[in-house]
């Protein structure tokens, strides 16, 4: 067997570009990480590796590089957090100031020191350290260094950097009077829900109507699953945790009767929607499955019709300002989305892949009206978002609509062909094996060049943190730790054969609470599972919430009184990856695993630990007076949200498939197509589906929910 241990050198190559070249895993195990590895992840940040000789020349480079740019290629930093390394030829001599976002300047002291040197394609360079200036207002900003001659004279060397101030903690969000600083909120997959207008799945005329029934219970927000642009061609993937961008909203959930334009339809068009309209709205109460397709075809011939009307001078200027405003990335996205209509069905030519080629510019003009009409979905969904986090707040929610990021884009979706050289080619992103993935998880998503951010300036993080913070009140992160590291898989190598790659966590969560700062908005980073406790520590500091399930919180055998739960916290019962409660108390869970043959130990020991970890549950609730010893499935769901209100955390979410006794789980882990993930829609405790309209009056529904509102309310 070839050995394939990496050598000293190799190990401290990778190391010094943020791989992790050994771990703990999940049993407990110390792991070596395999030269084949590092040399593929190298490689796929531009770093040959393959010899010693060009490891040696690598690792030269590696720590030469830095003192050969007068600045850095970027700084995120807290106000006097992080220090700016200038790197300033002999003889010559430096000044530092930042051209600040308002426009007005300041200049930057550099104080005495003792610099170091190092002689660098044989020019004798030192090392300046700048503290970041303690006084510095929050924003993008820019660096700027003249290097001149000691002794005066012009600059002979210039640079600049982004120079992006962040808060040292973000602003703790609002909650209706009360509640102590707390608040509730339901959860929903926005697809599930549907309305007696729907078009076959739930829409963002439908995300409003939600938020404000829920708003008149007294919830505080509406969290909903990814709502991020996936594709505009059959097959639509199901799953929002895979989407084609994350930049960019889903016309998916348009409502095309409620586009201004609609209303101008001649009877021809008024026509036209319907008939596109009617046979999707036939299955709105049909409780089995949601199917995407139908849905989007059904709509995009709606949409097209209504496109064609000609919009009011009022209109096309808000129209224009909204284009101008999103410039090339929302042209880049629309034409992607126009390419995938273009080569439906036929095979794509490789340049047609590589969105600087030729044949992309041709493309580009050729098809300019589609083009035109992929970017005017997009003005038509900020505006229909925007119209539902209104209705949430007029409700009284005091956050209103809290978005889900995903944790990355699909590998052939739009981001990853227009950003493609923020991307690390050949490397999918997953999770290493645990317990219940013993080969670990390969997620089909391309991860993001740590590098290639930093010269970037973050602003692909920037941008994509606005668009969903623009109409919104709160972001979910989902599977935070990966703003701190993430899971690399080479292509061909398996998911178990990867590696840990680090990212500057504090340049990440910077950017994050920057724009939630500046939109008023509340972070809560989703940490369960195997995160270190120095990441949620750090993540609280920040004041960005973590994340809590209920059915995970355990003190040995025992769950865990919630007394004893973090205060930084959005605390639930469950989690869209388990069964819903009722489904979960039932048992459901088993069985379904053991029906689509994904258990790893016989079924009866399972189902007796299922047993047990519910029959505990339901011993400390009697044991806390919150039920009976006859209590049925709809008293032991609301006790369990009762109970979770006896924590100090600052958030609680209540899930709407409890609210009305849906027993189905949405997502099946370990499954693609042998469980319709992602397309169950919302139904009750009898298996009949469940309208927007009759939730008010739902006894079920208003039961939980006040019943949550007075714990909270003491």
């Amino acid at each position: 067997m070839t050995d394939d241990r990496p050598t000293p050198a190799l190990t401290r190559l990778a190391e010094a570009h943020g791989i992790a070249t050994e771990y703990w895993s999940f049993f407990g195990d110390r792991v070596v990480v395999p030269a084949t590895t590092l040399r593929a992840i190298l490689g796929a940040m531009g770093v040959t590796a393959q010899t010693d000789a060009e490891i040696d020349e690598a690792a030269t480079l590696v720590a030469e590089s830095p003192w050969r740019e007068l600045l850095p290629a970027s700084v995120v930093s807290r106000p006097g957090a992080r220090s700016v390394e200038v790197h300033v030829a002999d003889a010559h001599e430096v000044t530092l100031a930042v051209a600040l976002e308002d426009g007005t300047w300041r200049d930057v002291a550099i104080p005495e020191q003792q610099p170091t040197a190092r002689l660098v394609d044989g020019v004798l360079r030192w090392k300046v350290t700048v503290p970041v200036p303690a006084d510095l207002p929050l924003g993008w900003h820019t660096l700027w260094a003249w290097q001149r001659p000691f002794g005066g004279g012009e600059a002979d060397r210039t640079a600049s950097c982004p120079f992006v101030i962040t808060p040292e903690r973000l602003e703790r969000g609002r909650t209706r009077p009360g509640k102590n600083g707390r608040g509730w909120g339901l959860m929903a997959q926005l697809y599930s829900v549907r309305s007696r207008g729907s078009w076959g799945m739930g829409d963002f005329a439908g995300l409003g109507d939600l938020a404000a029934v829920a708003g008149a219970q007294g919830a505080d927000f509406l969290l909903v699953n990814p709502i991020h642009a996936a594709e505009v061609t059959s097959p639509i993937e199901p799953s929002p945790y895979l989407p084609a961008t994350r930049r960019f909203l889903a016309p998916l959930y348009v409502r095309p009767e409620d586009i201004r334009e609609a209303s101008y339809l001649d009877a021809a068009g008024r026509a036209a929607l319907a008939a596109a309209r009617a046979p999707v709205a036939a299955h709105d109460t049909d409780p089995h499955r949601i199917d995407r397709d139908a849905v989007w075809a059904a709509k995009r011939s709606a949409l097209e019709v209504v496109f064609a009307v000609p919009r009011s001078p009022a209109r096309a200027a808000e129209l224009a300002d909204f284009l101008a405003r999103e410039g090339r990335p929302l042209e880049d996205f629309a034409l992607w989305c126009a390419l995938e209509e273009h080569y439906e069905g036929v095979e794509r030519p490789a340049a047609a892949r590589d969105i600087g080629s030729p044949l992309v510019a041709e493309l580009r003009a050729q098809l300019a009206d589609r083009v035109a009409f992929h970017a005017w979905l997009q003005w038509i969904a900020e505006q229909q978002v925007a119209a539902a986090q209104a209705g949430a707040l007029a409700s009284g929610m005091t956050i209103g609509v809290m978005h889900d990021l995903a944790v990355g884009v699909h590998t052939l979706g739009s981001d990853a062909w227009s950003l493609h050289d923020m991307y690390a080619p050949g490397i999918t992103v997953g999770a290493p094996p645990d317990m219940y993935n013993q080969q670990g998880q390969n997620w089909n998503q391309p991860p993001w060049l740590p590098a290639a951010l930093a010269t970037a300036g973050y602003a692909p993080l920037r941008d994509m943190i606005r668009t969903l913070l623009r109409h919104a009140g709160a972001l979910r992160i989902d599977h935070v730790i990966g703003l701190f590291r993430l899971w690399w898989i080479p292509a061909g190598l398996g998911a178990g054969a990867g590696t840990y790659v680090r990212y500057d966590h504090e340049a990440m969560i910077g950017v994050l609470t920057l724009e939630a700062q500046r939109a008023g908005a509340v972070l809560i980073g989703e940490d369960l599972g195997l995160v270190e406790p120095w990441v949620r520590d750090y993540l609280a500091a920040r004041g960005v919430l973590g994340t809590s399930v209920l059915w995970f919180e355990q003190d040995g055998d025992k769950p865990r009184p919630p007394e004893q739960y973090r205060e930084a916290l959005l605390a639930t019962v469950n989690t869209h990856d388990l069964p819903p409660t009722a489904g979960y108390l039932a048992g459901d869970h088993v069985a379904l695993r053991a029906r689509l043959g994904l258990l790893t130990r016989p079924v009866d020991d399972e189902r007796a630990d299922a047993e047990r970890e519910r029959d505990a549950m339901l011993a400390f609730l009697r044991e806390r007076g919150l039920i009976g010893p006859d209590a049925g499935e709809q008293q032991i769901i609301e006790a369990l949200n009762v109970l979770i209100t006896a924590s100090p955390s600052r958030l609680l979410g209540v899930a709407l498939v409890d609210a009305v006794g849906e027993r189905r789980v949405q997502n099946q882990p370990g499954t693609d197509k042998e469980y319709p993930n992602w397309q169950v829609p919302l139904a009750d405790s009898a298996g009949d589906a469940v309208l927007i309209e009759d939730l008010a009056a739902n006894p079920r529904f208003t039961a939980l929910t006040d019943a949550v509102d007075r714990a909270l309310r003491g």
